[in-house]
């Protein structure tokens, strides 16, 4: 089991904070944007998983990480996370989570979406730290795709400009 710092209770900015370390461990890359995801049980303020870019085998992302980690320790597959995850269980990422992919794995909205269960449990809450550019998929509109489906997602201000710069930091090299 991962050793996770102690966070005071919706200290938003701190499980920011968090995200955005784990987005500095992403492999510098041309192709991907480096983002970070904590996975938490809001009402027992306990980190249950975390992710980053390209920390998993294949073209992951930062919650398609955090959410395969926690189902691999739960003992399910990532499908099935939904029946394990706390009912107050909400999801920190750097960067809005992509409605499309280019290549590779479902995207991240369809895999949120996928942890919704019929006994309320599942990810009801998504903090965001910036919007997705259009380097990669124009108008990504995975925020309202959430919020369709239910899902509140909140924007945590004061990082902004430090999580585009570790986001994009790969997309530099020659």
């Amino acid at each position: 089991m991962e050793d996770f710092p102690h966070i005071a209770p919706l200290d938003h900015l701190e499980y920011m904070r968090l995200a955005l370390s784990l987005a500095r461990q992403s492999p510098l890359k041309p192709t991907n944007f480096r983002v970070g995801a904590v996975l938490v049980d809001e009402a027992a303020n306990k980190i249950l998983s975390t992710g980053y870019t390209l920390e998993l085998p294949g073209n992951t992302h930062a919650e398609q990480c955090a959410l395969q980690k926690y189902s691999a320790a739960a003992g399910v597959t990532e499908e099935q996370a939904g029946t394990v995850l706390p009912s107050s269980t909400v999801l920190y990422t750097t960067m809005e989570p992509c409605q499309s992919r280019s290549a590779g794995n479902y995207p991240c909205v369809k895999i949120i979406l996928g942890t919704l269960s019929r006994d309320n449990r599942g990810i009801k809450t998504v903090y965001i730290g910036v919007k997705e550019p259009d380097t990669f998929v124009a108008a990504n509109a995975g925020q309202s795709k959430l919020e369709q489906a239910g899902i509140v997602c909140m924007h945590v201000p004061g990082l902004e400009e430090e999580i585009l710069q570790t986001a994009t930091e790969g997309h530099r090299m020659s």
